[in-house]
């Protein structure tokens, strides 16, 4: 069957997709993408490939890679899908094919595989970024196969050819719900998350979050400085973009930021229900926010949020690789030029207040915003402003009379 590249995370899916494809004749490369899963042990996970059979298998550390050219992209976007979740998911994806694609070079591979299954997002995120960057590969996805699915129809069987294989899995049948991490997030959906009358927050075990009702009773303190719209230093602390998001996370975490419960709806049709936390994502959302409202001029700020929603989409849906999204890209990193500066965020058991914020490029004036007399604004220029402001609503006021 030829030589194929997995995109291998050590847990339950692919680590039977890994067995199976040897069994289908494949010689399979395991590539452990390093995206800083807060909750693995990467050493056991590369030995767990040896052992059922990868003819090799490696860990490529793209830590710095996703927060610095793919989360911190889509934070000057301030992009939400469905204007809640922060996309943590949905931003790894198209990273991690490009990862396995330049193993498959590297090994001679002509196939691509991955465990996502035909139900979900995660099999356009992976196969619409490696077709865009090598329109030839050829994609193996098992879940989207019959004879694959009729010798694994739930997790039951999974676990059992685990055993016969003796292959290691921490999953267990009565498992209540599947999660996904990297640095960015963590994300839980499906088993018991399935119901929506269980509430998903007391469910869910989470990895990188404390529950804001445990956070300290005492407000804690943080600063975060941006250039050009991109951060840069926590607390006066110059660092890398991965060890923003990690420091961050800490702190956000220990002070329960970052937690939602959401109904989303899915690129292939159906709703979903996810539980997600981003404990440092969140706290740089709201940081460039407040920048923002000093150095972004109106207009140009309310253009970059009704385009917003299409840029969470984009992401969302998998089209990382695409002209538009590459025309927009663009666009906001030319847009955030004069964003800089730094804000100063009290957290306080889930819950984010400024305390401080400033800019070099700072366009409030509070000689022109002071409502104390003087200063530069003169009162008297709104009489002509207003004046041809209500012009078409007067015109139209006197053909079209309205009841009051």
């Amino acid at each position: 069957m030829g030589k194929c590249v997995l995109a291998y995370s050590g847990g339950l899916d692919t680590s039977v997709i890994l067995g199976w494809l040897r069994d289908e004749g494949y010689e399979v490369h395991a590539v452990y993408v390093d995206l800083g899963q807060p909750c693995e042990d990467r050493e056991a996970i590369l030995e767990k490939a040896k052992s059922i059979g990868a003819a090799s298998a490696r860990i490529v550390d793209a830590r710095e890679e996703l927060c610095r050219d793919f989360a911190f992209p889509v934070l000057m976007w301030q992009a939400r899908y469905e204007g809640v979740y922060l996309l943590g998911t949905s931003i790894a994806r198209p990273l991690i094919s490009k990862v396995c694609l330049q193993v498959a070079r590297e090994v001679g591979a002509d196939c691509y595989a991955h465990g996502a299954t035909g139900k979900g997002n995660d099999q356009c995120r992976f196969q619409l970024a490696a077709e865009a960057l090598e329109p030839s590969v050829r994609i193996v996805a098992p879940w989207r196969m019959e004879r694959f699915r009729a010798a694994f129809p739930g997790r039951t069987e999974m676990i059992a050819y685990c055993d016969r294989r003796k292959i290691p899995v921490k999953a267990s049948v009565s498992k209540p719900y599947s999660s996904d991490e990297n640095c960015l997030h963590i994300s839980y959906e499906a088993g018991r998350l399935e119901d929506l009358a269980v509430n998903g927050v007391e469910l869910v075990d989470f990895g990188m979050t404390v529950s804001p009702r445990q956070a300290p009773d005492r407000a804690e303190r943080v600063a975060v400085a941006f250039e050009s719209g991109v951060p840069v230093k926590v607390n006066g602390q110059a660092m890398s973009a991965r060890d923003i998001v990690q420091t961050l996370n800490t702190i956000g975490g220990r002070n329960g930021i970052g937690r939602i419960d959401m109904v989303e709806n899915r690129f292939v049709g159906m709703k979903s229900r996810g539980v997600y936390e981003a404990p440092g994502m969140t706290l740089l959302y709201e940081g460039l926010r407040l920048v923002e409202q000093l150095t972004l001029d109106r207009d140009l700020l309310h253009l970059r949020d009704r385009l917003a929603p299409d840029v969470a989409e984009l992401v969302y849906y998998g089209f990382w690789y695409s002209a538009k999204l590459d025309a927009l890209t663009a666009f906001i990193r030319q847009s955030h030029r004069p964003v800089t500066g730094e804000v100063e965020l009290d957290l306080y058991k889930g819950n984010t207040s400024v305390n401080r914020r400033s800019s070099p490029n700072s366009l409030y004036d509070e000689g022109i915003a002071t409502m104390e007399g003087g200063g530069s604004y003169n009162q008297t220029d709104a009489e002509g402003f207003l004046r041809i402001q209500g012009l078409p609503c007067r015109v139209q006021g006197r053909v079209t009379p309205r009841a009051y």
